[in-house]
């Protein structure tokens, strides 16, 4: 049996609304409801918005608002934007935000890893030295020490000078 760990501030957090169909189309086409939906920036070809269930304090995705589950059809203008806000968030999260580095990753497909599959997104992590210890390596869970939308509200405030 699992040790449980009580957490109750985070029942808000749980309890948000369901959205029926791709929860990234309806962020992508919700632009009114940024500030509840924790978009962190929006253009044309993308946009950029807090994790919802981060691995770090910082945690976010850049994703295309054309829905699609295959990298290999985004049109390459389409990923290079992609590409040029990734390089833009790594500054933000590293000087900006005092991240010691950064994890960029995108899971494609169901197996391969991805937990919303059917919308390809790219993942910048924020790490810290030392930043893991035995509750995630032993105890299967991990600790997120900061106030999510504090965290939400101070990247964003970065926006404007690293991506523009």
């Amino acid at each position: 049996m699992k040790d449980i760990l009580y957490a109750p501030w985070r029942s808000e957090y749980v309890a948000g609304k369901e959205v029926d169909g791709c929860v990234f189309c309806h962020i992508s086409q919700n632009a009114i409801e940024d500030e509840t939906l924790h978009v962190l920036y929006r253009d044309e070809h993308c946009f950029m918005v807090m994790n919802r269930y981060p691995y770090t304090p910082g945690h976010f995705m850049i994703i295309p608002h054309m829905h699609t589950d295959k990298l290999e059809e985004l049109p390459q203008e389409t990923w290079l934007h992609m590409s040029d806000l990734a390089q833009k968030g790594v500054r933000l999260l590293k000087e900006g935000f005092g991240a010691h580095g950064v994890n960029i990753g995108m899971n494609l497909g169901r197996a391969g890893g991805a937990g919303i599959a059917e919308h390809i997104h790219m993942h910048l992590v924020p790490r810290w030295e030392r930043d893991t210890n035995f509750i995630t390596a032993i105890g299967e869970n991990r600790v997120y020490s900061t106030d999510f939308e504090k965290i939400y509200q101070k990247i964003r405030g970065l926006v404007q000078k690293y991506i523009g």
